[in-house]
């Protein structure tokens, strides 16, 4: 049987020139991506036959395990990952054709006591939180954006505040999709990688909501809301670490949004936020239906908050108690079934009986033929089929929980779900991602071939010369790749091996860098040319979108360069206490 050993020097036997030649597919792809403005899934095809090209002629892999890498890579692209944002996305969808996603809208209006600052908080940074968790790829700009407009928010501001909100719960988004590929990629355990992150980006959520205000009302906004932006951040912040480092890393954003939502619920009992019409007055353009009229009986008695239309003062759309309770339900169940899956203990071990359901496939041409310097089998050509356990199915089983209710309650809501159009609509959704999964297939393609090639090691050994320095340039390796592709998964999928790599060669540790590419990532979607045309696009700014990107890319590498610095300092004695152990 033919083995193959990858090297770090294929090339002339230096480290450098190999390096260079191995960085030729992710230039390609950055370069058509960035210069060319080839569609994403384009770029990701060529690039991965140009990886192909390399690994066969420049790493001297075998082109029947180089095909083979890239189909390995592609199978693991379309499941887990891309099952995972197709159920994310779905049961999104089932609560808007449910009517519920809108009594979700009323809710934040009637928290928010009609302060229009406070309301854009809840939805951009907190409901934007909950749409990154259970869809990410833009949904959450797209979506929030046009309820900011509703607000009366101006587009090109409203266009900012969504995509500065849109950076603190992306290292979580899709279920924890960015750190759950790193995690797979290096062999490094998923959950210690999260709990990282989540000693890093609460951070930027401590920030976030005070950042917005500013932007929203400039000082005055800030002298008359900045306790219940505080209270915000702070707890969102801290469901972020807590979840992440002891619950499940993949629930960290939900429970983080559902944790400020209530934190805000809880102060304004006892708080209220001063000069509300004149805030109104010179944040907004106008004055529209959504605030001014009132929800009737609002939530647990927190009357005179604005409403979302012009006829809820009509029973039919009072929000009432057991609405709310309703279009906050399919939240809670994630949490609960989640939950359940990865810590109930009691009696019946749920975590492993579900991973006892994995099936192990030792990939053909692969397995056995890639072999390390002691001639050993590398582990990366196992491919687990999770077809139980992992997040997508668990989000599937609540997808179904969830229409089944809403087909049965409606809880006197003006639309009654059909649970047959509820399952069509995962069909839709697979139609309507149909690119964006083929982005994600490509370059998930394209990181098993330079992984298992060799090439992505010869990148990290080369970066590793800069030694301990390395740590404060991790983020801003994440920061560039999510600022091209658009996603931190991507970023995760192009670099966490080189990260890995760079790490162990420079006495770093790994799981810290690898922690530190998802975290500088989340800063670099502000600038992503995908996420400044959808932001562009829902607030009716088709075309500005370098007006938009003046007004954010100053925010995106302040927020770099305190990741950058933060990184750095966890690797060494300073703050190195704030690493946790494996």
């Amino acid at each position: 049987m033919e083995t193959f050993t990858p090297v770090t020097d294929p090339v002339a036997g230096s480290v450098f020139i190999s390096a260079l030649v191995a960085v030729i597919p992710l230039l390609t792809f950055f370069v058509l991506l960035a210069v060319v403005k080839t569609r994403a899934h384009v770029a990701g095809l060529i690039s991965l036959v140009v990886a192909i090209a390399v690994a066969i002629f420049a790493f001297h892999m075998p082109a029947q395990m180089a095909v083979m890498s890239g189909v390995m890579g592609g199978v693991f692209g379309a499941f887990p990952v891309f099952w995972i944002v197709v159920m994310a996305v779905w049961l999104y969808q089932v609560t808007v054709l449910s009517g519920r996603f809108e009594d979700l809208r009323r809710v934040f209006d009637v928290i928010g006591k009609g302060d229009v600052r406070i309301q854009s908080i809840l939805i951009a940074f907190c409901f934007g939180g909950l749409l990154e968790a259970l869809a990410g790829f833009g949904a959450p700009v797209a979506i929030t954006a046009t309820m900011l407009l509703a607000l009366g928010i101006p587009p090109l501001r409203a266009a900012v505040v969504v995509l500065i909100s849109n950076t603190a719960p992306v290292a979580f988004g899709a279920v924890a999709i960015p750190i759950t590929t790193a995690g797979a990629l290096t062999g490094l355990q998923a959950d210690h990688i999260g709990a990282i992150v989540g000693r890093q980006s609460p951070l930027l959520a401590f920030f976030v909501p005070l950042l917005l205000v500013f932007l929203l009302d400039g000082k005055k906004g800030l002298k008359d809301c900045w306790p219940a932006a505080l209270v915000i951040g702070a707890s969102f912040g801290i469901a972020q670490f807590w979840c992440s480092n002891y619950f499940s890393y993949e629930l960290t954003d939900v429970v983080a949004a559902l944790v400020g939502i209530g934190a805000a619920v809880l102060l304004l009992r006892f708080w209220s936020p001063k000069n509300r019409a004149e805030a109104r007055a010179r944040i907004c353009t106008h004055t529209s239906s959504l605030e001014s009229q009132k929800v009737g009986s609002g939530v647990s008695g927190s009357s005179g908050a604005s409403g979302t239309g012009a006829s809820h003062s009509s029973d039919e759309n009072r929000l009432t108690p057991v609405r709310t309770w309703l279009a906050l339900f399919p939240y809670f169940l994630v949490i609960v079934i989640f939950g359940v899956a990865k810590l109930w203990t009691l009696g019946v071990n749920i975590p492993k009986a579900l991973s006892a359901t994995d099936v192990l496939v030792q990939w053909p041409l692969l397995h056995g033929s890639i072999v390390d310097a002691a001639g050993n089998a590398v582990s990366s050509t196992v491919y687990k089929f999770q077809w139980l356990s992992n997040p997508g199915t668990l989000l599937l089983i609540t997808g179904i929980i969830v229409a089944l209710v809403y087909s049965k309650y409606n809880g006197g809501g003006r639309y009654a779900l059909n649970v047959g159009d509820a399952f069509a609509e995962i069909g839709r959704t697979l139609y309507r991602m149909r690119w964006a999964g083929l982005t994600i297939v490509s370059v998930l393609a394209l990181a098993y071939v330079m992984n298992l090639s060799g090439q992505t090691v010869s990148i990290g050994t080369w970066l590793a010369g800069a030694g301990a320095f390395f740590a404060f340039l991790s983020p801003i390796l994440g920061w560039l790749g999510t600022a091209v592709t658009g996603s931190d998964t991507s970023s995760n999928a192009l670099f966490a091996k080189l990260q890995q790599t760079a790490g162990m060669n420079a006495g770093i540790d790994p799981n810290l860098l690898v922690a530190g590419n998802t975290s500088g990532g989340v800063v670099g979607k502000l600038i992503s040319p995908q996420n400044l045309a959808i932001a562009a696009t829902a607030v009716q700014l088709d075309g500005k979108e370098a007006v938009i990107l003046r007004k954010v890319v100053g925010w995106s590498i302040a927020m770099l360069l305190v990741l950058c610095i933060l990184v750095f300092l966890q690797s060494t004695p300073i703050l190195g206490w704030m690493i946790p152990s494996p």
